[in-house]
């Protein structure tokens, strides 16, 4: 195997597990959208991400720019 063919099998292994972790994630009930981001840049997160319990209560959100600006004027 090439040099190139090691970077498209990485690509698809970082693409898989950033869906994998989002799903996960989803079913955890945790904040799917930066376990995606994190999984993609390192897949074996999604080891990590199993061995978590599942979060009780409402899914945690991260605030949005807008709502975290309000306050400073």
């Amino acid at each position: 195997m090439d040099f190139m063919g090691g970077i498209v099998i990485w690509g698809g292994v970082a693409l898989a597990a950033a869906v994998i972790g989002g799903i996960i994630a989803g079913m955890k009930n945790r904040d799917y959208s930066s376990w995606i981001a994190w999984c993609f840049v390192l897949p074996p997160l999604v080891l990590v991400l199993l061995l978590l319990p599942r979060h009780q209560g409402q899914r945690p959100r991260q605030p949005r720019l807008d709502e975290s600006e309000r306050g400073s004027w």
